[in-house]
């Protein structure tokens, strides 16, 4: 964009070149840092540098100045992670409102229009703003805030408000696809080997090598209002009455435009739960988007198809669904899509997955056949922790949707035998909010423990039922897992029913209303909605733990003390039920910064958890009719007939 897009009379111009000649004087035209406008063009996308008229200076500028504030950065850092300013301004845009994201985004190449005389740089701030630049670029550098070492190594933002010259300063991380000093390599010509290493455990009966505490985790970077990777801030949630709940979000951008991405932790203290918020945080940054790494491969299946997954195999929608959704389209094998490289654990061998299974917020880009969420992405601190954890969780939802969709009449657990005084605690305190809950054995056709967890409210009034679900190793985890799910949802699970009840009645009405991830919980807040749910509401016999899980106990569960061990037995699991077992890693390079692995597993013919009624691929899938039988549920492989024709209530 040339210069006349933003003409000299436009706010933003006229507040950039004051603030530049009065540096310009005081420092010299030849010695002045230069100063960007923020906010008045869009940062980032195919076309940025063309049409932003301080794309030159941009990267280099010290000062930046937004409609409400002034930065001054990026300054300082111990050199292991530098940053620019096009980062700096890539990150502040990122935690905008809606309206102006997609000003910035999508308004074209005039972006967005003024409506005022901002911002005003009284003398104030103009002295201010001089002083700061004296001291970043003649003293001595100050010492960053930040109480934690990460932060403080990082590069160092600092924001002079506008309306009352408060000064703050945060620390920021590079992004890694900044166009002006990220690293962007070619297309791979294959996969690096992926190869599980021994990985001692502390503890033969633990699953994680370190505690979550001991990441050096740049968490004042992750969530500050200026420019934090994850977003702008966390809260927590002080009148739950269940768990301590500490959330975080920000708008992410994906195929169906801005949505708003949330990362939390739901354990018994504050702290530990806003350190396991960061690491989920962490492992929806890397999923949602390619973070870094090469350029994926382009091609179409049929010119791949060697080394390449099979989108059938993974699950399609419904004819009807390409025919009404637009946003959808058929997959062509002859049309070239993009493709990620992963390793099978199964063949050893390289293997090419379509990038819309994997990178889940990615834009359209002619692989719109199917939509993914983050169903098998984990976070580790190591490979084989991560690889753990992605395919326990597809274990999870896969166990879940048999059960769900099959009717299966599923174990019960008697809750008072388990020996967990932690999952007493909570089912007491789910009595204490009027729910009783259930514990169900949800393993179908797999020996890896999972269990479901079903909340009723006992006199049956709205926020009736609420489900959650956990698989591990440790079943006595698993059930703890589940019941800690269960407890962050029912306390909101009323209200939220009182304040969407029309809504949710018009959804039980017709289920293709059902869109969104909300819905499906939601919905079965509604007292209605438990006529699809009798196969976990009639009575049956609670059968004790150590009856139930005491063959997996004694049999099944590996004890070597070596996590890739753990990740062996769950690996041939899931091959001995005739699947391959497929790792792509998604490891973002601030990720790598705190010893830290994130990876999408895909285990193809599971089946896979998807939200909106219309987007259903479980429901079409060979092994939702054949789990049941070959677990020894049933008789038969179910018919038509036998699916149950309901949302599935997943949270």
């Amino acid at each position: 964009m040339s210069t006349a897009t933003l003409p000299l009379a436009h706010p933003m111009t006229r507040a950039r070149d004051a603030l530049q000649a009065a540096l310009d004087d005081h420092f010299g035209a030849d010695g002045a840092p230069r100063v960007v406008p923020v906010g008045a063009v869009g940062a980032g996308g195919p076309h940025a540098r063309e049409r932003d008229p301080w794309a030159a200076d941009r990267p280099t500028a010290l000062v930046h100045v937004t409609a409400s504030a002034v930065l001054l950065g990026p300054w300082g850092g111990d050199g292991t992670a530098p940053a620019c300013g096009r980062c700096l301004a890539l990150r502040w845009q990122r935690l905008r409102s809606r309206s102006e994201r997609n000003a910035l985004e999508t308004a074209g190449p005039d972006g967005p229009r003024p409506a005022g005389a901002w911002p005003v740089l009284t003398g104030h701030v103009r002295d201010t703003v001089t002083a700061l630049c004296e001291a970043l670029l003649r003293g001595p550098l100050p010492a960053p805030p930040a109480e934690h070492p990460a932060d403080r190594a990082l590069p160092q933002v600092t924001r002079l408000d506008l309306a009352n010259l408060t000064i703050r300063t945060y620390p920021l991380l590079a992004d890694p696809l900044c166009p002006d000093c990220g690293h962007h390599a070619p297309a791979a010509a294959g996969a690096e080997p992926l190869a599980l290493a021994p990985r001692p455990k502390p503890d033969p009966d633990a699953y994680r090598l370190r505690s979550a505490f001991s990441y050096p985790l740049p968490t004042d970077a992750l969530a500050n209002p200026v420019c934090g990777a994850l977003g702008a801030g966390t809260w927590t949630d002080v009148t739950s009455s269940t768990t301590a709940p500490v959330a975080g979000s920000a708008f992410v951008r994906g195929y169906a435009g801005l949505h708003d991405v949330t990362w939390s932790g739901q354990e018994n203290s504050f702290a530990t739960s806003r350190r396991l918020a960061f690491l989920e945080g962490l492992e929806r940054y890397a999923g949602t988007h390619r973070r870094g790494g090469r350029a994926p491969v382009v091609g179409s299946y049929e010119e791949l198809r060697a080394d390449a997954v099979d989108p059938e195999v993974c699950g399609l929608y419904s004819p009807e669904t390409y025919r009404d959704d637009p946003l959808t389209d058929p997959f062509d094998p002859g049309r070239p899509i993009p493709w990620e490289w992963g390793w099978s654990l199964r063949d050893d061998r390289p293997v090419l997955v379509p990038s819309r299974l994997v990178y889940y917020s990615a834009p359209l880009a002619g692989d719109n056949f199917v939509f993914e969420c983050s169903n098998g992405c984990a976070i580790g601190g190591c490979l084989e922790e991560a690889v753990l954890g992605g395919l326990l969780e597809l274990v999870e939802r896969d166990s879940f949707l048999n059960g769900w969709y099959g009717a299966a009449r599923l174990p019960r657990v008697d809750l008072t035998t388990v020996g967990s005084p932690t999952a007493v605690a909570m089912a007491e305190r789910a009595a204490l909010q009027g729910y009783d809950v259930h514990v169900f054995d949800n393993r179908i056709d797999l020996a890896i423990p999972a269990v479901t967890v079903v909340g009723v409210r006992r006199d049956g009034g709205p926020g009736t039922l609420s489900f959650a679900a956990a698989a591990s190793l440790d079943p006595r985890s698993a059930v703890e897992g589940a019941l800690s799910e269960v407890l962050s949802y029912i306390p909101h699970l009323s209200r939220q029913t009182a304040e969407r009840r029309d809504e949710l009645e018009a959804m039980a009405d017709d289920f293709f209303l059902v869109r969104h991830l909300k819905d499906h919980p939601q919905l079965y807040g509604l007292p209605r909605m438990s006529a699809y749910a009798r196969a976990y509401l009639e009575p049956s016999p609670a059968r004790p733990f150590d009856e139930v899980y005491g063959d997996w106990e004694r049999h099944g569960r590996p004890r070597t003390g070596d996590l890739r061990d753990d990740v062996a037995v769950v690996r041939d699991e899931l091959v001995a039920a005739g699947h391959d077992v497929i790792v792509v890693d998604q490891t973002s390079p601030e990720q790598e910064r705190a010893g830290l692995r994130t990876v999408a597993t895909v285990v193809p013919g599971l089946l896979p958890i998807d939200f909106g009624w219309n987007r259903q691929r479980a429901l079409l899938m060979p092994r939702l009719r054949t789990a049941l039988r070959r677990g020894g549920h049933r008789g038969s492989d179910l018919t038509d007939a036998d699916v149950v024709r309901a949302p599935h209530p997943f949270p």
